[in-house]
């Protein structure tokens, strides 16, 4: 974008646009979070089956990264997230009406990978509208709305099962989605494609190839950090059970985690624009790191309410880091292909972390296992530190300048 569109650009102008429906879109899928497992059961599947079927939400998404970036290219980010909201209502309703199991099983995979091609479209629209100096703010903005809706979610829909059943939280996940999708319809377009841009067609493989230099080494950090966030959200739930906490002990842990990490979004976009994206990205790593190390020393509810707290400011300071080296690398002529790709390597990480603290557990010595997982969220500092310079004009300060960016 020229320097003219940097100056009229503000963040402001995504909040109808982007940053209101994706808090409704997450809200209706932290709606249902809670009750996934919960509804396997009442459709009569064991222990064993219901872990399977909330994993298919995580499955849903890996799989449909790749087919959401090519879905975007092909036919427009908006237009992308307006299908995406109009099939997750279809899936919703399934989840809400299904009569027998692996039907239910069926459209909780279907609404995972229909999740998918909401957040790429999404993040390939900002991606397109922020100009390069506000990008970060503007991706760090989108991540911490994709936190307030996941953080608000559960909340409505334990309201809604009161006031109903477990199926209450389904429907009430169909309404969101109606007003997300109803927002992403009627809101005027901030970021329309140039005239004079024509798209690129290319396949997953050669996106793979083109880039597999970027890919096998700034992909590797991503991937890292995936595995260590992705660890995040089962670490707390997993050793406050090896303590012998109850449901509400635990919840309010993972609760004042959540809390503390959604205060620090729009802070991390500001320093990643002004100062660089390694500012940011390596001192959240290596925190994270730091958490998780300390986390197997503390049994008192103190202690570990305080490394909970350190989780989630980690967390919070490099929000919005993964999107935001995305957009930078990001081709512009096939852009939402290359990022539903970045995101992938993103969400196998997600998926990797949960199975080595599983793992861990299961051998006797969750303890290992989140070492573990310290270990390699400060690999994922170190790659940071050395890839991002690399690839990412704006990863310090330096490589800033050289370029002929002003601060």
């Amino acid at each position: 974008m020229t320097g003219g569109a940097d100056r009229n650009f503000s963040i402001a102008s995504l909040i109808p646009a982007v940053y209101l429906p994706t808090i409704v879109f997450e809200a209706a899928l932290g709606a249902i979070l809670p009750v996934v497992a919960v509804t396997s059961r009442e459709l009569g599947g064991t222990l064993g089956q219901a872990g399977l079927v909330v994993a298919l939400l995580g499955v849903g998404h890996i799989l449909g990264d790749v087919p959401a970036g090519t879905l975007a290219h092909r036919i427009g980010d908006r237009r992308a997230m307006l299908v995406a909201g109009g099939v997750m209502v279809l899936a919703l309703l399934a989840c809400a009406l299904a009569p027998s199991l692996w039907l239910f099983a069926l459209a909780v995979l279907v609404t995972g990978f229909v999740g998918a091609v909401f957040t790429v479209a999404r993040q390939a629209y900002v991606t397109e509208a922020a100009p390069p100096l506000m990008r970060a703010r503007a991706l760090s903005t989108l991540a911490g709305t994709q936190r307030i809706g996941t953080f608000i979610g559960p909340f409505a829909g334990a309201l809604a099962i009161h006031l109903t059943s477990t199926r209450g939280a389904y429907w009430l996940a169909v309404a969101l989605c109606l007003v997300a999708a109803a927002v992403v319809l009627f809101v005027p377009d901030v970021a329309p494609l140039p005239a004079d841009r024509v798209p690129v067609k290319i396949s997953f493989g050669q996106v793979l190839r083109e880039h597999r230099a970027l890919l096998g080494t700034l992909g590797l950090a991503v991937v890292l950090i995936g595995i260590a966030r992705g660890a995040r959200t089962t670490v707390l739930p997993l050793w406050t059970e090896s303590l012998g906490w109850d449901a509400t002990a635990t919840s309010l842990v993972f609760g004042l985690s959540g809390a503390v990490d959604m205060l620090l979004f729009y802070p991390s976009g500001k320093v990643m624009d002004v100062r660089g994206r390694l500012w940011i990205g390596v001192p959240s790593m290596l925190l994270l790191g730091v958490a998780f190390g300390l986390l197997p020393l503390t049994g008192t509810v103190a202690t570990v309410a305080l490394v909970a707290m350190l989780i989630g400011v980690a967390n919070g300071f490099g929000s919005g880091i993964i999107m935001t080296l995305g957009a930078d690398v990001a081709p512009e002529g096939y852009r939402s292909q290359f990022l539903g790709v970045w995101r992938l390597f993103g969400d196998a990480g997600n998926a990797v972390g949960p199975l080595v603290l599983s793992a861990a557990a299961g051998l006797g010595s969750l303890a290992a296992g989140v070492w573990v997982v310290g270990a390699v969220a400060l690999g994922a500092a170190g790659g940071l530190g050395r890839w991002a310079p690399r690839w990412s004009i704006h990863a310090n300060r330096t490589t800033r300048r050289a370029a002929g960016f002003s601060l």
